[in-house]
């Protein structure tokens, strides 16, 4: 039978994507000079793992690029080869082409032939660049001077762990293999063998010593042990020509193991980091450096703890049990027993919200899968500006939906940049203002209610309100002579083409992005504010929805109609006096709330709805709600009631209605629309007699 390993692909791919994110964020954790041995294990165990997979899979062009990343990386893990900027700037770059490298092999994009050629002849560059090899001590001069001294052969320690043939290795397979290398003497250490009552036929209690006569490449060596490194303890010890010693061939394999330092004559190479994990500690390593990891490009797939999927069965457990029980209930029902009735309905009522919510887990991920792109684009951009910055994140771990996660990271990187370019001085501006030169952009996400909260703040100069008063009024966006807050000039930075760069460049200035970022927010059915201090520096607040599949919302009636409004966008809601409103001339309707004016907008208007109550105020009620930044009030008849719906796409049933963001069902079965609060605000806009005025303090 015939297996089609291309089912499989999509898996690998996945995991590769995951492995080169562990990558990243491993180097950039690394400084120059310190090699943290968990840290480099991480960032060589993806590197391992990809080029594993692509050789099974046949990307024999992917497995060759990672086999030089991964030999660079081991001879860093080993203590052979100092950790450089220039090696983590190549090895940073490496990981881009082999991302690049990985996309086109899943059919997603081209491939730059030249770029990958370039960048292995980097890679190799730096592995034949011997200069940063630690330097050895006088006192040990052999090490000194082993890299001139010309390997006759090696001395090898192969002792498996236990339950290494039943991952399906053969260790004799792996002794056949290095006899290919050359001449070999081998000694069997059975001194580990059990007695014969407490043997395990699937088990492994061999050890070899083993002498390979042969001046073969150590890489070659590393080959053949690929696949069991993390399945065995493992020596390997160069022999030199002018050797005066060897280690005894009949010293028990363990012995050596045990007292490596201490016993060898020969120049030798520095021990590895313990690898005595087995399988089950290396794929729940690897889970959490998942966990902590992002996605690269989006996936069809979930990866779901296993206690949500635990949680999920046992509602429906429930679930069938409360239908079982109606089931009975109604075969032979009489009054007598509504009681039961009515109790198996709110059981019924309470296990469904909880399937829902168990569901709704399950698509819940980390917010970590949009916060792990930062650091690499902190560390570039602040290179390429001269800027010193720190990039301090908090809140990784808050969960939210993926579709959010998905929709959320080209906004949060626009407004990343701008705090770099725009907020952040270069260092010798902030050492005149009295700062450290080395600025600070955080990066934090929280719950709050039932919305997640994204705040990217800088202690840059913050926002110069003279600059975007001067550049509103020369391109007309207000008059000369309008008196605003500084919260509503800081408002119009969200103005299509509004800039205050003084000249273009590759980062900003083109007046392209704040419109889209928070055109892009309210999609997502959020707001985005900004706070802003000049001199202090800068915060940008975010308020999205935990997920776009349910909606809390008040439901409101209008005339006959019945709506959906999102709790999110809901200030208050109050009866207002017939003399706190004013009418302005040309412009409509406004009412005085506290420190402000906002302005009136008749629903039963915007939308033609005739037979509604409140067509004077004081018989209607008033719903303060937020979006695009303005405030305004929605005059309705009645609140119904707060409830959970399930949102469904009115564009994609029906088509695009301008003030509605899409509908739901009610538990009678009709339908109700959802407002989309800033579609509102732009389409009484185009209405004369329903203009809104801008707040005036």
């Amino acid at each position: 039978m015939t297996i089609d390993i291309s089912q499989f692909h999509q898996v690998f791919f996945e995991e590769s994507f995951e492995g080169l994110e562990i990558m990243e964020s491993g180097l950039l954790n690394m400084d120059p000079g310190e090699v943290d041995a968990e840290e480099i294990n991480a960032i060589f165990r993806a590197a391992h793992s990809i080029k594993g997979g692509s050789a099974t899979f046949g990307f024999n062009d992917i497995a060759a690029f990672t086999h030089i990343m991964e030999t660079l990386l081991d001879e860093m893990r080993d203590g052979r080869r100092q950790v450089t900027d220039k090696a983590l700037e190549v090895l940073l770059r490496s990981v881009d082409v082999l991302r690049e490298m990985l996309t086109a092999s899943n059919g997603s994009g081209g491939l730059d032939e030249g770029l990958v050629k370039g960048q292995l002849q980097e890679l190799e560059a730096v592995l034949n660049d011997r200069s940063d090899e630690p330097a050895s001590g006088s006192d040990s001069d052999a090490g000194a001077v082993s890299t001139a001294r010309e390997v006759i052969g090696w001395h090898l320690v192969f002792r498996p762990l236990p339950r290494m043939m039943q991952t399906g290795n053969d260790p004799l397979r792996i002794l056949r293999e290095l006899a290919s290398l050359g001449d070999m003497e081998v000694e069997g250490d059975i001194s580990l063998l059990p007695v014969f009552a407490q043997f395990d036929p699937e088990e492994c209690y061999l050890s070899w010593n083993i002498h390979l006569k042969a001046g073969v490449d150590r890489l070659q060596i590393d080959e053949v042990f690929d696949w069991v490194e993390d399945e065995c303890d493992l020596a390997v010890i160069p022999l030199y020509a002018d050797a005066r010693e060897l280690i005894a061939a009949g010293e028990p394999a363990k012995d050596i193991i045990a007292d490596l330092p201490s016993t060898m004559t020969v120049a030798e190479e520095p021990n590895r980091p313990d690898r005595r994990k087995n399988s089950d500690r290396r794929k729940a390593d690897r889970r959490v450096e998942q966990r902590r990891a992002s996605a690269a490009p989006a996936s069809s797939s979930i990866r779901v703890d296993i206690t949500k999927i635990d949680a999920l069965i046992n509602m429906v457990g429930e679930l069938v049990i409360t239908q079982s029980m109606l089931s009975m209930l109604s075969g032979n029902f009489h009054m007598g027993q509504v009681d039961r009735l009515r109790d198996g309905l709110a059981q019924l009522e309470r296990h469904t919200r909880e399937m829902q919510e168990s569901v709704m887990q399950i698509r819940m991920l980390p917010i970590s899968f949009t916060f792990s792109r930062f650091p690499r684009l902190v560390h570039d951009l602040s290179t390429q500006m001269g800027k010193k910055i720190e990039l301090r994140m908090s809140g990784e771990n808050t969960e939210v939906d993926k579709t959010v996660i998905e929709k959320i990271g080209d906004p949060l990187v626009h407004l990343v940049r701008n705090s770099l370019d725009h907020g952040i001085e270069m260092p010798d501006q902030r050492v005149a203002a009295g700062k450290p030169e080395t600025g600070v952009v955080e990066l934090n996400a929280f719950h709050n209610g039932g919305s997640i909260v994204i705040e990217i703040r800088d202690d840059g100069k913050g926002l110069d309100s003279d600059r975007i008063r001067r550049k509103a009024i020369e391109k007309g966006l207000i008059e000369e002579s309008a008196k605003m807050s500084d919260q509503q000039l800081h408002e119009l930075i969200f103005q299509p083409g509004f800039s205050t760069a003084d000249k273009v460049n590759d980062l900003s200035g083109r007046g392209v992005g704040m419109d889209v970022v928070r055109r892009n927010i309210n999609e997502l059915g959020g707001n985005i504010e900004i706070e802003s201090e000049s001199g202090r520096g800068s915060a940008i607040i975010i308020r999205l929805p935990l997920t776009l599949a349910i909606l809390d919302g008040q439901i409101i009636s209008v005339g006959d109609e019945i709506y959906i409004v999102p709790l999110i966008s809901i200030i208050e809601s109050l009866q207002v006096r017939p003399d706190g409103i004013n009418l302005v001339a040309g412009r409509g309707e406004v009412f005085k709330l506290r420190d402000e004016y906002l302005p009136v907008v008749r629903l039963h208007e915007v939308f033609g709805i005739e037979g509604n109550r409140a067509q004077d105020l004081k018989d209607g009620l008033l719903v303060v709600v937020e979006g695009d930044g303005r405030r305004c009030g929605i005059l309705v008849d009645d609140l119904i009631g707060q409830q959970q719906v399930v949102i469904k796409s009115l564009e994609a049933n029906y088509g695009r209605v301008e003030g509605v963001s899409g509908a739901t069902i009610l538990g009678d079965g009709s339908v109700a629309l959802i407002l989309d609060i800033p579609g509102i605000m732009r389409l009484t806009n185009q209405l004369p007699e329903l203009q809104l005025v801008k707040r005036t303090a």
